[in-house]
């Protein structure tokens, strides 16, 4: 295998690598066996996830996004928005408005330095107030698909959310019969005002808690608007310490002109060796 260029990238803690493969340097067939082997944390570089940009005949560029099990994703919020600063920093957008393709449709984004706006794809299948029983409790759980699948729950507190068990009960959920086939992610939010919460996410894919997920804020933005409970824009403080903004209109028919916005933010530029990347993937666990 060819020595492989890449950005570690991250976005409010989630942390990706980003690989141009405009000319085909990762053939499609070996794109799921790279990013096992590649985000495996203390065996190879590590991350979440791995984003390939490519060419797209009608956007500034094509992805590919994958969870670091190798599982491809439709959406991934701050995924794309490192996706969106790399394409400028290469220069694979010449301006600063542009668009890209995902599988979950055409994105949107602005980049103005390390601080990135994308307008997300329309939300969809909204379900308030599901009651399922998962790891030994009862809860009240809302689903919404914000590109990719996202069961929400609120705590009272941000101090019920500082010591909520988010593996135990977010694996739960994530695997539960009521979200199947697909499964779900799963968010934990504590309203901390009218216009800011708190989150904790179990990300499917990761397999784990992870500091920030871009699509999980916004479903719960959406979530605890439809609630009643904050109004627009609002912030999402992450795990990692970093806000997320979420700007959005709500009518009766819905929710539109959504839009994620936050930093991307480049950590290091680097070449992956075919020698950790073979073998069979490990304990991806720092």
């Amino acid at each position: 295998m060819k020595r492989i260029p890449f950005f570690k990238m991250t976005g409010s803690g989630n942390d990706f690598l980003v690989i141009d493969n405009r000319f085909g340097i990762v053939p499609p067939d070996g794109c799921r066996d790279l990013v096992r082997a590649a985000c495996r944390r203390k065996l190879s570089a590590g991350a979440d996830g791995v984003i390939f940009v490519e060419n797209d005949p009608e956007c500034d560029f094509a992805w590919r996004f994958f969870n670091a099990d190798g599982s491809e994703a439709e959406m991934c919020g701050n995924g794309a928005r490192c996706a969106a600063r790399f394409a400028r920093l290469l220069g694979i957008a010449p301006n600063d408005a542009l668009t890209f393709r995902t599988l979950a449709g055409k994105i949107r984004a602005v980049v103005d330095g390390i601080r990135v706006r994308v307008q997300m794809t329309p939300p969809h299948g909204y379900e308030p107030d599901i009651h399922v029983d998962a790891a030994e409790r009862s809860l009240r759980v809302h689903f919404i698909n914000t590109g990719v699948p996202h069961a929400v729950v609120f705590v009272d507190s941000p101090e019920t959310l500082s010591r909520f068990d988010v593996f135990a009960v977010g694996r739960a959920l994530r695997y539960h019969a009521r979200f199947a086939p697909a499964g779900t992610n799963a968010n934990f939010v504590a309203v901390l005002d009218p216009f800011r919460l708190k989150i904790r996410t179990y990300e499917r894919g990761v397999e784990d808690e992870t500091l920030a997920c871009g699509t999980g804020s916004i479903a719960a933005a959406l979530v605890a608007a439809a609630q009643g409970l904050v109004r627009p824009p609002v912030g999402v403080e992450t795990q990692s310490g970093e806000t997320l903004i979420i700007h959005f209109r709500q009518d009766a028919e819905g929710f539109h002109d959504v839009f994620l916005e936050g930093d991307a933010r480049v950590v290091y530029e680097g070449v992956l060796w075919d020698e950790t990347l073979g073998g069979t993937p490990g304990d991806r666990k720092s």
